[in-house]
This record gives C-alpha cells, sequence and structure tokens, in this order.
C-alpha cells in the first residue's frame, strides 16, 4: 500500500468518528514486512516473512474515551470500528486528563534522521539466511572447544506509521532495520560444562552490519572466556557493568522517571524533581534527534514534534518523561515521549535515552579495580523502582588486580538504585546507539555480590 493511501485513510478515519459525534478522534496505522530465519547447525529452524497493516482509532466524547483497531480497511468494517469505539466511549469514566494535545504543540522534525535505508527490503531470502548462516560457521571455526550452538539468527522489518488527528495534524514515516546474532556453546572436553554467550548487531541498513563473521567470532570469544566459571564468596566490591549490562540501569532509571509512575506514586524518584539524584559526573538525556537511532522519529504518537529532553543533568533530576495523559495529571507540559502500538492510548517510551559517555576506556576502568566484579550478564528481574532496591543474578568475570581473572557465575548483586545512581564511579568512552535505550561502560562503587 502506497505510503499517501495510509495517510488518506487515516485522516478520513478520524473524519468519519468526528462526523458520527466524537469530539475528537486520533489514528494511528501501520504497514509492515517482517522477515526472521533461525538456523542451528547449518539447518534452518524457522523461516518467516509477513506483511501486516492495520489502524488504531482513539476517539474522545468529551473527558471519556476510548480506543479499538481494525487490520480490515474496507468501508464496512471501519464504519463498523467508528460505531464500535464511540460506543465503547460513551460507557467509559469521565477523566478530565485525557485529550489530545494542545494543537500549538503539534509539528514535526524536518530534516532526515536516516531511519530508513532501502538495501533492507532489497536483500534477497537468499542472502538474509546467508548472514546467519556465517555467523554460526565463524563461531565454530574459531576454536574446536566451540562444540555446538543454540543457533544463529537474521532479522528484518521495513515499515511505515501514519499518525492523524482532528486537531489537524496527518504525517508519516519510513524505517527500517535488520540484526544478526548466534548464540555459540562452549565446552573444554566432551561431557564437560558448557557455557554459552552470544553476540550480535544492529542497525538500519544492511550496509551498516557489523560483518556476520565478525560477530560470529566475538560470540565465540565471549562463549569461551566463560569456560570454568566459579562462585565466588559474598562480598562487598566494585562492580563494573559492560556496555550491555550497564544499558539495563539506564532501563531502570526510566522506569523510575516516565510520567505513569510519577503520577501513581509508584517510583523513588516522584518528589526528586530539581535536587540531586546521581553523581555530578552523571547526565542522562534523552534524544529523538539522533540521525539512525533506534528511538528517533520526527513526531512521537500524539503530533508533538521530536526533541532532546534532559532527564539527569550533572546528577539533578531535571525533567520526568511524559505524553500529554501524563503531562495532564502532573500539570505539565509533555516531553513527546508518546509511544502507541494499534492497541489501546498512547504509553510513555523512551526516544533514544542514555548516560553520557565520560573519558575512560573500559580498559582502563578495569585496571582501576584492584578486586571486583565485571557484570557481562543479568538475569531476572529483580528490581523495584518503587522503593530502588535492586537485587539481580548475574555472571561475568572477576577482576584481581586490574585485570580480568576467572569467570563468575550463579552470583547475585543487591544494592539500592538510589546508591547506585549516586556512586557511579567511572563512566567509559564507549557508548554505542544498539537500542534505544543505552549506556557506556560503569563502574559503581560498591554493591554486595553474594555467591556461594
Amino acid at each position: 500500500m502506497a505510503e499517501i493511501d495510509l495517510e488518506q485513510i487515516a485522516k478520513d478515519l478520524v473524519d468519519k468518528a468526528t462526523a458520527a459525534g466524537a469530539s475528537s478522534a486520533d489514528v494511528v496505522a501501520l504497514e509492515s514486512e517482517e522477515f526472521s530465519t533461525a538456523l542451528r547447525l547449518g539447518k534452518i529452524e524457522k523461516l518467516k516473512e509477513a506483511s501486516s497493516k492495520g489502524l488504531g482509532l482513539r476517539v474522545f466524547i468529551g473527558t471519556q474515551s476510548a480506543s479499538a483497531y481494525s487490520s480490515d480497511f474496507s468501508p464496512s468494517s471501519l464504519r463498523m470500528l467508528v460505531d464500535r469505539t464511540l460506543e465503547m466511549a460513551r460507557e467509559t469514566s469521565e477523566d478530565p486528563a485525557s485529550s489530545l494535545p494542545d494543537p500549538t504543540l503539534l509539528g514535526r522534525y524536518k530534516s532526515d534522521l536516516q531511519l530508513h535505508c532501502p538495501d533492507v527490503a532489497a536483500l534477497s531470502t537468499e542472502d538474509r539466511i546467508a548472514w546467519a548462516r556465517r555467523a554460526e560457521e565463524a563461531a565454530i571455526a574459531q576454536d574446536p572447544r566451540i562444540r555446538n550452538s543454540e543457533g544463529s539468527w537474521y532479522e528484518s522489518n521495513v515499515g511505515t506509521k501514519v499518525y492523524a488527528s482532528s486537531a489537524g495534524f496527518v504525517g508519516s514515516y519510513r524505517g527500517s532495520y535488520c540484526s544478526v546474532a548466534v548464540s555459540p556453546i562452549a565446552q573444554s572436553e566432551p561431557g564437560g560444562p558448557m557455557e554459552r554467550d552470544y553476540w550480535y548487531s544492529v542497525a538500519r541498513s544492511v550496509a551498516a552490519l557489523e560483518p556476520a563473521d565478525s560477530v560470529g567470532r566475538k560470540a565465540a570469544e565471549r562463549a569461551l572466556r566463560r569456560l570454568g566459571a566459579r562462585k565466588v564468596s559474598t562480598r562487598q566490591v566494585p562492580v563494573v557493568f559492560d556496555a550491555e549490562t550497564a544499558s539495563s540501569l539506564v532501563g531502570h532509571i526510566f522506569g523510575a522517571t516516565r510520567g505513569d509512575a510519577i503520577y501513581r506514586k509508584s517510583s523513588f524518584l516522584m518528589d526528586k524533581l530539581g535536587q540531586q539524584v546521581a553523581g555530578a559526573n552523571v547526565t542522562v538525556l534523552d534524544d529523538g534527534l539522533r540521525p539512525g537511532g533506534f528511538g528517533s522519529r520526527p513526531f512521537d504518537d500524539e503530533g508533538i514534534p521530536a526533541s532532546t529532553t534532559t532527564v539527569i543533568e550533572r546528577g539533578i533530576l531535571k525533567n520526568f518523561l511524559l505524553n500529554s495523559y501524563a503531562a495532564n495529571k502532573l500539570g505539565m507540559r509533555t516531553t513527546g515521549n508518546a509511544s502507541r502500538g494499534l492497541a489501546g492510548a498512547p504509553s510513555v517510551g523512551p526516544k533514544n535515552l542514555y548516560i553520557e559517555p565520560g573519558e575512560h576506556s573500559p580498559e582502563e576502568i578495569i585496571r582501576s579495580v584492584k578486586d571486583g566484579f565485571y557484570v557481562t550478564e543479568l538475569i531476572g528481574f529483580g528490581v523495584n523502582v518503587v522503593t530502588g532496591d535492586y537485587s539481580r543474578g548475574a555472571a561475568g568475570l572477576w577482576i584481581e588486580n586490574g585485570e580480568l581473572a576467572y569467570p563468575v557465575h550463579e552470583v547475585t548483586i543487591a544494592g539500592s538504585l538510589q546508591d547506585m545512581m549516586n556512586h557511579i564511579e567511572m563512566i567509559g568512552n564507549d557508548l554505542e546507539f544498539r537500542r534505544s535505550v543505552t549506556s557506556p561502560t560503569l563502574r559503581v562503587g560498591s554493591l554486595t555480590v553474594a555467591g556461594a
């Protein structure tokens, strides 16, 4: 379906809803082409290609609202969608915070954000499979101790997103991404303990992907370095989170600063606006304007133009992340963080949320630790953003006298998010935008590592 058709359909549906009795309405429409394949030991275990399209309608009758979605674009189905959504809205309770954004806030970022590259869709099915195959072959060829594989994967998606509202906004943008990943299994000798790890590359274009054999070799190296993993006794030590695991800390900061957590009073940061909540070396930004970023977009899912929000500046909490509903509940202004699929009302989602990089290389950070833990994998979800309590299973490598000494597994890291944010002692220079929430390597002063 051509992009202009999707915009017109969305706009027409908004007009139908208001003509049928809605005081205001908005529509999100999506079309996408997905591909995914999974191989294990060279054999294809999954191969999927799918095209999909759909639209989600939200209507308001005063301060009553409801939403519904459909993948059927026929006139009769769209009429039924309008009637059904209005009927549901009449049954809902009045909610003064429920509304479209102020029309004066609407707009879009007009420069090219480099969200779409045609080489993703142009790649043949055979070549897509070859990416996954080469990654696994490279991992297995890296070392004879790579004796098995959990598999390798190639995935891609190309799609268009449209937003239209009765406030006069209609716009669309295209996006693409592709990824290759492999998870090899290492074993020192047949019958001995096995260890697995993974590596991956993800990009907006095929040309920007890390070569498949490089992904495979790095995954093998990560699995091999986990052979001979030990447990350690419980102790308080400095903990270094590699860039992959450190990104989860930024995810917890998002969970504690998103507007719905604030108005529900379910965040340990809810009364901290304007206060010091982290070390003075910590700045957290939510940048929707980064070219090629996985959270970049010209406008959010309520038609608010992309922008950069300073969440934490030199340790001081500057802003919460808000969509229009959360902003109305808190008496604040939206930060353009509305995120919406086809079903339901907009939620609060990050743009490109990250900790600003520091000046230290990961090697320098490791060298700074006499006795501590280098975390490369986190397990489970033992984090409570209401209280800030933090406890997660982990694996990685022990640091002795500034060097990675031996692999460690089956330990738990415990502390509090507030203390962790206040004691980020070193920040790496290795920030990469491999996802919408990311971080460089971080050294946290002291955490409880609970082992045997």
